[in-house]
């Protein structure tokens, strides 16, 4: 594997799983993997499990990560080709990407959407001109429409408290107070489709996702009805797909309660507004599994980094 971008460079998601899973009871078994190889983490966003976890990561593996907030601290980078830069950016990708290839041997990116223009937050193209112009491998640390690491510590959470070999999983639209992405929803989706769950999509009339994604995935807009004999709800907002970017609905009774999750485990990505995705009596019970799922993102991205390392 030379990049990890999508969920669909997942060749085996239930080796992969498992693969994660030993790397969880060793952490520093490949300490001598990464020996004298450096990551640059370049943050275009905000982070914390991303970016710690990542970081600890490398760690795990003898790297040695370069974290770099690329909106405050670098010069602005066109992505545009063509284009005659007498504007507010300083440096072009081609430059940056080739400069940035030579410092290290992995680099990982995370670049939010603007959730105003849907082609070109769908075409990728901040994670895309990485892939183009970088001679190092790419790891995708959330872009415009997928976050591919927290889909796999989706996947690795799911089979670590799964009690029945078919469990029931259902991913819940919830409200929030500003618009959101979909990249989180996107990759969980792809996830889950790659696992042998019973997998349904609950969420209000205008919320759908990208229907390339959600494929055959059942669709149930009444939320009750989709949580019925649930073992797994993992809860995200997301705007709209079809109206993009805009809030159509914030309806506060499809926050999540005590008494609508029943006996199923409650995830989320993190980070949570309370008593407005959720409410405290979820979060502070022993139904959310939310902070052994954060952990899990440090196996999910040191599997990765394995992976890409193993493979140069």
């Amino acid at each position: 594997m030379k990049n990890y971008t999508s969920i669909h460079d997942i060749d085996n998601i239930h080796s992969w799983i498992e693969e994660a899973k030993a790397l969880k009871a060793n952490p520093l078994k490949h300490i001598d993997l990464g020996k004298h190889k450096t990551i640059g983490l370049l943050f275009f966003n905000s982070s914390l499990r991303t970016r710690l976890s990542t970081q600890k990561a490398a760690l795990n593996l003898g790297m040695n990560p370069i974290v770099m907030n690329v909106s405050g601290d670098a010069w602005g980078i066109e992505f545009g080709d063509g284009t005659i830069m007498n504007g507010n950016t300083a440096e072009h990708i081609k430059e940056a990407a080739a400069v940035v290839s030579q410092y290290c041997d992995i680099i990982a990116v995370r670049a939010f959407p603007t959730l105003t223009d849907k082609a070109k937050d769908e075409s990728e193209h901040v994670l895309k001109s990485f892939v183009k112009y970088a001679t190092v491998p790419i790891v995708n640390m959330e872009s415009a429409t997928g976050h591919p690491l927290q889909g796999l510590t989706d996947a690795i959470t799911i089979s670590e408290h799964a009690k029945t070999v078919k469990p029931k999983v259902v991913l819940s639209w919830a409200p929030h107070i500003k618009s959101l992405p979909h990249a989180v929803a996107n990759s969980f989706v792809q996830a889950m489709q790659k696992m042998d769950v019973e997998f349904v999509i609950t969420h209000p009339e205008g919320y759908e996702l990208n229907p390339e994604i959600t494929g055959k995935t059942p669709i149930i807009h009444n939320q009750e009805d989709a949580f019925k004999n649930a073992d797994f709800v993992y809860v995200k907002n997301w705007s709209s797909y079809n109206d993009y970017g805009k809030v159509l609905n914030t309806d506060p009774n499809w926050m999540i309660t005590k008494a609508k999750l029943g006996n199923a485990k409650f995830m989320h990505c993190l980070p949570v507004r309370r008593n407005v995705i959720v409410e405290d009596a979820v979060l502070d019970s022993d139904s959310s599994i939310v902070i052994q799922q954060a952990n899990n993102r440090t196996y999910a991205a040191q599997l990765v980094l394995k992976k890409i390392l193993e493979n140069g």
